[in-house]
């Protein structure tokens, strides 16, 4: 872990960066190739290079350096943990480097764990550092001063000069600059030339959960959470089976499935048996929808709960951290 004092004007609002790799830190052989690079190659230190923010203060720290598609829990806790201890000091807030691919995993992942009421701020970019018109270095500016913003608060995503919530931020773009999308709720707002001009307020957070985040800086086992996709022909072969591991070896078996159900989260009949058996068998299991945008309206009459205002990925780390503060 890299720590990295970048000097600044005394005074200056304090802002803290942590690097984990991503596009945003990528490194292509041929300069100009938006395509053919490695995630994760250049150092938060080195991306902060000529950035510079009116009144704000940066240090700069390494975390990770990895592609983000290879997110995985030990990297999330190393971030966790390192959010906590600098959300506890006197600065105005965090920036975290981030790959775009997992970004909306990681953003409601420290949003249900931290809690903030100061800012978080995930940047990000769709090309690498080496590109011929990278767009990392403003995206990284402008979450600067996102996280610079008196008033600002919970965790959020910058890129394209768009402000999003954790809560609903999804990436639905594989290539274009502005990839990411709030849906039906729409962003929070815009950064303009460091002018941060809001749609509407600053997140919500949830309630702190210390209890949760001591469990994670415990290294406490992180409960296996599957996401099963229903579609056309979908049966419960996949369920079965992982019943079937989850039999002979419980230590490593499932523990929980997350439903990406069609339309109003609506299962395939033999998967919803198959998903019967894993509830009966003691899996937990709850069901949502694949629709990008929309929410599942509630019935209440469902043998499977609904995860109402959550898609898979996120339902999946809902689920993941209840069974881990379950014990």
């Amino acid at each position: 872990m890299i720590d990295k004092c970048i000097a600044s004007p005394p005074g200056s609002a304090k802002v803290v960066v942590l690097g984990t790799g991503g596009t945003i830190a990528g490194r292509a052989a041929v300069q100009g190739d938006n395509l053919g690079y490695r995630a994760g190659e250049v150092g938060v230190d080195e991306l902060l290079a000529g950035i510079e923010v009116p009144g704000v203060a940066l240090q700069a720290e390494q975390v990770a350096n990895i592609d983000s598609k290879d997110m995985d829990a030990g990297v999330w806790r190393a971030l966790a943990l390192r959010c906590a201890h600098w959300l506890a000091q006197d600065v105005a807030g965090i920036v975290v480097t981030h790959g775009t691919d997992t970004l909306e995993e990681t953003a409601f992942f420290l949003h249900s764990v931290l809690a903030p009421r100061r800012p978080l701020v995930l940047a990000c970019a769709m090309r690498p550092a080496t590109s011929l018109a990278p767009d990392g270095p403003q995206n990284l500016r402008d979450a600067i001063g996102v996280a610079a913003t008196p008033g600002a608060a919970g965790v959020l995503a910058v890129c394209a000069g768009t402000i999003h919530g954790a809560q609903a931020v999804q990436k639905v773009h594989p290539y274009r600059l502005d990839a990411f999308s709030s849906g039906d709720l729409g962003p929070l707002g815009v950064i303009e030339e460091g002018r941060v001009t809001l749609a509407q307020g600053w997140p919500a957070s949830p309630p702190a959960a210390p209890a949760l985040l001591q469990r994670i800086a415990e290294q406490a086992p992180w409960p296996r959470v599957e996401i099963v996709l229903s579609h056309a022909g979908a049966g419960g072969r996949l369920v079965d089976a992982l019943l079937r591991e989850r039999a002979q070896d419980p230590a490593v078996g499932v523990q929980g499935l997350v439903l990406a159900g069609t339309g109003n989260a609506t299962l395939h009949r033999d998967l919803e048996s198959a998903a019967q058996r894993a509830q009966a068998a003691g899996v937990t299991v709850v069901r949502t929808t694949r629709c990008p945008f929309g929410r599942v309206l509630a019935s209440g009459a469902e043998a499977l709960p609904e995860a109402v205002d959550l898609p898979p990925v996120k339902a999946r780390i809902a689920l993941m951290l209840s069974l881990m503060q379950a014990g």
